[in-house]
Parts: structure tokens; sequence; C-alpha cells
């Protein structure tokens, strides 16, 4: 079996407890890389937290690749001739995300998530622009060559700004969003043709369109078309949804989903939406977020800021305790394809699975730039877009509203333009205020995120 001992990893946001651990697992996991990952983190209390995790996982017993990890005090440390780069933050703190999410909620507007469109979408893209163009600016200068992965939301906005920034890089951005419709359909042969034992990756898609905003032309399982399958099995729970387990009918669980949204516009527009719900519903008018009402008749939730609040002293709590040695490190496989890309790249294995990078044509009628999700190949050195075709018009002309706005707010996060700024957030699909109301509620919102914006 071939290994590579020494590869150099880079982590900015590495005081995270949900991604960095993630690829602390997944890494401990994989017999074939070992080497260091080095850990940035503008909280460098939340990266040395996260050196200790991962320095200890390499006692425990079955762990098959050796990494040491470093807490950076710089990008300059951090990125100096690494391999690759992976970039996972939070674009401010959660005060400002509950400012995103719940202040628009005020003049009517809701938000199920809030980090990639809609008012919160948009006000959290002016806050990360100025630090994509800061880590651009980096990379370029000490690590050109390295291969960047990010998971940081708005996706879009990000890999925009990376590619605006230094043209060159060799960035994608990842997304788990598809693993969902993936296990529906697995669980749709199942029920609905009887095949047993069927898993999400058995399942190959034609993808096209925009991070949280993809759409479904093709699906097969093995030889077999999904798509008169899908038609009759979205006719079947269009009324009822149809829940992957107990915690998608939790009317209590704030990230749950019973694909109602999903079935609907399949059955209006004829291709399946890839992403759950809850970020789908954001990319329309309000047809699906009027009211909390409304959410609740169509099956999914209202994400509350509180609940990741929540969530992250729960964590801060088990990353204490694992320090202290009253809790073991779980070393669970994360279910992401981040590490599969890492061994693609360096020439272990091959690949193909959906990414975000630029529009090389691969998507024939958004605007060559852009960025867009669809599959790639991953080998050695190399990730080669496959060429998904052409949006349907009825769906294009959403899509390609949403692609301009990015593009735009991008701009202005470029130029801190705060007049370009509000006439994206003036078009985007859940502003149904008058003007004047739309630029009290931006001014709100600036208002509350004003310390991530100077010069603007």
């Amino acid at each position: 079996m071939q290994t590579i001992n020494n590869l150099r990893i880079a982590y900015i946001g590495g005081g995270s407890m949900n991604w960095a651990w993630n690829l602390m697992s997944d890494l401990a996991l994989e017999p074939m890389l070992s080497g260091v990952v080095r850990l940035y983190d503008i909280n460098h209390g939340a990266a040395l937290a996260n050196e200790k995790i991962g320095n200890l996982i390499k006692d425990n017993p079955e762990v098959c690749g050796k990494w040491t990890y470093e807490a950076k005090a710089s990008l300059k440390e951090t990125l100096s001739d690494v391999d690759f780069v992976v970039i996972s933050i939070l674009p401010g703190t959660f005060d400002e995300m509950e400012s995103d999410v719940h202040v628009p909620e005020k003049y009517g507007i809701y938000q199920s998530v809030g980090d990639t469109v809609g008012p919160g979408g948009i006000v959290r893209s002016m806050r990360t622009v100025p630090m994509y163009v800061e880590i651009a600016n980096a990379i370029r200068e000490y690590c050109p060559s390295a291969w960047v992965i990010n998971y940081t939301n708005p996706m879009s906005v990000c890999m925009t700004t990376l590619y605006s920034v230094f043209p060159e890089i060799k960035a994608f951005g990842c997304c788990h969003e598809l693993f969902h419709i993936k296990k529906v359909m697995a669980k749709m042969l199942m029920l609905e043709a009887g095949v047993k034992d069927v898993k999400g990756s058995d399942i190959s898609l034609n993808v096209f369109g925009l991070n949280h905003f993809v759409w479904i032309d093709q699906a097969f399982y093995n030889t077999t078309d999904l798509m008169p399958i899908f038609n009759l099995f979205a006719q079947k729970y269009a009324e009822s949804g149809f829940a992957l387990d107990d915690s998608d009918k939790d009317e209590t669980n704030s990230f749950r989903n019973n694909n109602k949204v999903c079935f609907d516009l399949y059955n209006r527009f004829g291709l399946i939406p890839a992403q759950g719900d809850r970020h789908t519903a954001e990319f329309m008018p309000p047809w699906y977020l009027e009211s909390p009402e409304i959410v609740k008749k169509w099956g999914f939730s209202l994400t509350k800021v509180s609940d990741r609040k929540a969530m992250r002293v729960a964590r801060l709590e088990e990353s204490a305790n694992i320090i202290s040695g009253k809790e073991k490190f779980k070393i669970d496989p994360s279910g992401e394809e981040g590490l599969e890309q890492i061994k693609a790249l360096l020439g272990l294995s091959s690949l193909i699975t959906n990414v975000n990078i630029p529009n090389h044509g691969q998507v024939a009628n958004l605007p060559i730039g852009a960025i867009v999700e669809t599959n790639a190949v991953f080998s050695k050195d190399s990730v080669r877009p496959v060429f998904a075709g052409s949006i349907p018009p009825a769906i294009n002309a959403m899509v390609s509203k949403h692609a301009q706005n990015q593009k735009n707010i991008v701009d202005a996060g470029i130029k801190k333009d705060l007049a370009l700024a509000f006439s994206v957030f003036l078009n985007d699909s859940l502003m149904t205020l008058h003007i004047d109301k739309a630029e009290q509620l931006f001014r709100e919102m600036i208002e509350n995120t004003k310390g991530y914006l100077q010069g603007w």
C-alpha cells in the first residue's frame, strides 16, 4: 500500500469543534497518510485546545494515521509551504448571526438558515468578503501551489472572492447537502422497488446550479433510471412529506426536513432540488417562508440561532472534558468527502463528486467564471468539471438572478460599497418590503455588524 508520511495541511478556522473534529477523525482512520496539521484561528485559545485534542488522538490504538497538530499564531506560520489548505470559519460570531436571522422577523421576513441568501445571507456575505480577501492574499504569498478546500458559507461568495483576488488559486468548495437526497433515493428504492441494501453512495446524479440551489435532472442506481420512480414517489408523498428518520418528524427539531418543498418544486418544474428544504426555500419567493405557520405546514423548521449557541456551549464542555481526560475523543468517520478528495489529488485514488468551482462551460447557460456546483473528476493534482448541460429556462431564471446577486455582493465587499450591497439586499427573492422599510431593516442589521465593516 502506497503511503505519504509528510503531508502538510493548514487549517484556517482551526478552533472549530465541528469540521475540524470531523477531519481529525477521518485522518486518524486513514492508513495511507500522515503528517502535520497547522491550526490557525482568530481565537487562538480554541486552536490551542484542538492542538491538545489532536495530539491526544495519536495514542488511541484504533488510530492508523499518525498526525501532529500545531496551533499557529499567524497566517504566515500556518500557510508557509503547505500542501493543502482547509477553510472553515464562522464569519463573525453567533451574536451577529442572531441579528442576521432574527432581526428580519420583526419586519415579517423569515429565514430557515440565513447563511447564504436572504437578508441574513447578504449581511453575512458583507462580513465574509473582506476576510476572504485577506485569506486569498495570504495563500498567494505563502502557498500559491496548495490545493484549497472551502467549507465556509456562503459558499459561492467565499469561492468567488478567492478567485477574484487570486485567479490562479487551486480552490474548490465542498457541501454535503447532496448526501441527503441520495439517502432519500436509496430509501425510495428499498420501499418502492424492493431493492435491498442500497446506500446513498450507490446513487449517481447529474447536478447543476449554485451551492444550496442545485438541481438534478438525471439519477441512476447502476443502470436503473431513478427519475420515473422519483416522479411517482414525489406524487405519493406530496401531501404528507417523507421523513428519513424520527428527528425529521419532530417539530421541536430546529434542523428537521421532510422533503415536502422538494416534492412540490419537482412536481411544478420537473427537476429535483438537491439540497434540504431549509436551504431551497430561501432561494424562492416566500412561498414556503411566509410565516412560521406556513413553514410548519411545509414540514421544516426555522433554525434558531439560540439552538446553535446551545450546541456550542455543549461542545465547549466536551472539549474541556477531552483535554482533562474525563472523556475520550470519539473517532467516527464523518461521512464527508474531504479526505477522499485529498487522496485523489495526491494520486492515491480517483473520485467523481460534486464541488463548487468556476464555470468553464460545465453549466452551459450560466456566466463563465461564476461559481457553480456540478460534478468534477478528481485525479492527481487535477479537478476537472463534468459537463452538466443547460438548466431549463424556468429554473434558470431563478438561478441566474442569484448568481448575479452573488457576484454583485462580492464586488460590493471588495470595494466596500454600501450602496451596491443595498441593491443586492433589495433584489433578493425574500425581500418583499417597500424600499423605505427595506432600507430601515438594512441599516438596523448593518448597525449590528458594523464592527466587521470597517472602511465601508
